[in-house]
């Protein structure tokens, strides 16, 4: 699989990382209902054997349980692949979740994250959220300070806008930005591509298949069906009046995918892994099947017919979920 590299870091990562959100699990408040362990490891196996060279996960994922499940998939593998973590969301002994970016928080975060990995450092580690926002410089010098003990060899931030990294970009080199960017989420566009272009930042985009809706596989039954404690039950997404606008349009991707041999999902990845600022993709799986059909995106390439009838799609989109 093709790499790139992250910015003006030495990491070259394959152009699809393992994105571990779902497999966390079920029973905490951003979780995607029940998974199977054994699915989740068989499912991060084949992902290294099919090229792709590093896996996203964080702390809050499952409450801990998706960071452990990496850690001891990845003791099956000889060459250890690049692992990406995060700071900054903690959660009390009820499972209740809350941003904190205090020094002893995440010194505190750090050391659990890197046992639970069965790791001595971390490739590249993140503040999850810029939230409290008065506290990002404080998260920011305490990651630094990481990287100068050795515990950690880049930082990075997600989901920051530009004037955030702005602020901290004095106190320490920003090695990658991690936003959300899909077909249905495109706020990237309005300029941060470029700041982080100018400034040498890495972007690792994360939900391309915007959580499953840009899939094929949804409908209307299928979500009223998911699991009850499936956050996606109380995505705006996947409420109307976007959800019938954006199945319209899933169903309009459709032609477009099959004219080129390729799957909803594989069309959906390539449309944001065109953008030569785009280092990589965040590609979540549950199982190996899944796994399967999303390499395949890493090396195709959208023809500009393709492009433009996704263009003709989107905008069509868009007026769609415009106030009357």
């Amino acid at each position: 699989m093709e790499t790139r590299a992250l910015g003006r870091t030495s990491l070259n990562l394959s152009a699809i990382g393992l994105g571990t959100w779902a497999i966390g699990g079920g029973g905490w408040e951003f979780g995607w209902g029940p998974q199977d362990d054994r699915e989740s490891t068989a499912a991060i196996l084949s992902a290294l054997e099919k090229g792709v060279n590093w896996i996203d996960t964080a702390p809050v994922y499952g409450l801990g349980h998706s960071e452990e499940v990496v850690g001891k998939a990845i003791k099956y593998k000889h060459e250890r692949p690049i692992i990406a973590t995060k700071c900054g969301l903690v959660w009390d002994e009820d499972g209740n979740i809350s941003n904190r970016l205090k020094k002893e928080s995440i010194r505190s975060e750090i050391e659990a994250s890197l046992r639970r990995l069965q790791v001595d450092v971390i490739d590249l580690y993140q503040i999850h959220w810029p939230h409290p926002g008065e506290d990002i410089e404080e998260a920011w010098g305490t990651v630094a300070n990481l990287v100068k003990e050795g515990k950690v060899r880049y930082a990075g931030v997600s989901n920051f806008s530009a004037e955030q990294l702005k602020r901290i970009q004095p106190i320490h080199p920003v090695a990658s930005l991690q936003p959300p960017y899909s077909m249905l989420e495109r706020g990237v566009e309005e300029g941060l591509l470029d700041y982080c272009a100018m400034n040498g930042i890495g972007v690792i985009v994360y939900s391309p298949m915007q959580r499953g809706l840009l899939t094929g596989k949804f409908s209307k039954e299928y979500i009223q069906n998911l699991p009850q404690d499936d956050h996606r039950r109380n995505q705006p997404h996947f409420q109307e009046p976007a959800l019938s606008a954006n199945l319209e349009l899933v169903e309009g991707l459709r032609p477009i995918a099959e004219k080129s041999g390729r799957t909803i999902v594989q069309l959906a990845i390539g449309w944001v892994l065109r953008h030569s600022e785009v280092t990589a993709a965040i590609v979540g799986a549950r199982r190996p099947s899944q796994v399967e059909e999303t390499v395949i995106a890493a090396d195709q390439t959208l023809s500009e017919e393709d492009i433009t009838a996704i263009d003709v799609l989107l905008d069509k989109h868009g007026k769609a979920l415009k106030p009357n």
